[in-house]
């Protein structure tokens, strides 16, 4: 009698180990939830940076994607890559040239702050990786 629920009861918390050790709570959260919550962050502050603007910034900002965009695909511009005969749109030359026109990308500013917030730093003594 005792043996029989032994084996019932060892095969109940096996079965119990391993659905938990395949689909561990801390995974999900740590991967899945973390890694949407995250991306839906980003994707939030990058909105604001571009809906915050005045109209006059959003027209420049138009002509300036424009002018810049073409000035980055032109052949002579275009970096070469594997798979990809005719090379690919210089991203560097076209962040820069937003930039240099007044214009800067969101993840141009994002920089520029974290470079703000690195030079407080040290100014307050503070190390700074």
């Amino acid at each position: 009698m005792q043996i029989r629920t032994a084996k019932i009861r060892l095969l109940i918390l096996t079965g119990i180990g391993i659905f938990l050790t395949g689909c561990s709570i801390s995974d999900w959260y740590n991967g899945y939830y973390v890694e949407r919550s995250a991306i839906k962050e980003g994707q939030k502050s990058r909105e604001n940076y571009y809906n915050s603007e005045s109209p006059q910034m959003q027209e420049l900002r138009k002509q300036n994607r424009i002018y810049c965009t073409d000035l980055a695909s032109k052949p002579e511009n275009r970096v070469a890559r594997a798979g990809y005969p005719n090379g690919v749109i210089n991203s560097g030359m076209y962040t820069n040239c937003m930039y240099d026109r007044g214009t800067p990308t969101y993840e141009t500013w994002a920089g520029m702050q974290q470079k703000k917030h690195d030079e407080e730093l040290k100014a307050k003594g503070k190390r700074v990786m």
